[in-house]
């Protein structure tokens, strides 16, 4: 059922995004950075840290967050058509490592370390990707809504 939902808000985005390229860094509203493209950007470093640093326990930098610019993920999207087709590439090879690690975990159970929080288990990451994407999504419809009126999936 967890990875069923998270499938589900995953596929959302994607939809969310679908049929635009130009448009994607179209920000919210000033002075927000907020766009579909900084979304994706986002949640692939969302899907990297917790499923390959933090539960695979692979040493991995963040791609677009940096020390000096936690909001990098926002601030840099831009959508030329290299940016957003290697965005969009990064996201799928993020979720394609998720999705193959939960496949292969011997249980919910599983656990790994996370920097904030400690120990967290596979059952809580998967609840709390739910929790991330269903947020953003949320965000994505608007910024949909604004940049060409499309509403619902």
């Amino acid at each position: 059922m967890l990875v069923t939902f998270l499938r589900a808000h995953r596929k959302t985005l994607e939809i969310k995004c679908r049929g635009l390229e130009a448009e994607l860094d179209r920000r919210s509203a000033a002075p927000s950075a907020l766009s579909l493209l900084g979304l994706v950007r986002h949640l692939t470093d969302v899907e990297r840290r917790w499923f390959r640093r933090d539960l695979a326990g692979q040493d991995v930098p963040p791609l677009y967050a940096t020390p000096d610019n936690a909001d990098e993920d926002f601030d840099g999207a831009v959508a030329e058509p290299g940016a957003v087709a290697a965005a969009w590439e990064a996201w799928h090879a993020e979720v394609e490592f998720a999705e193959k690690f939960v496949a292969e975990a011997a249980d919910l159970d599983v656990e790994g370390q996370n920097s904030w929080l400690g120990t967290v288990s596979l059952r809580w990451v998967l609840l709390h990707m739910i929790e991330e994407y269903a947020r953003h999504n949320g965000h994505a419809d608007l910024l949909r809504e604004r940049i060409d009126g499309a509403v619902g999936l």
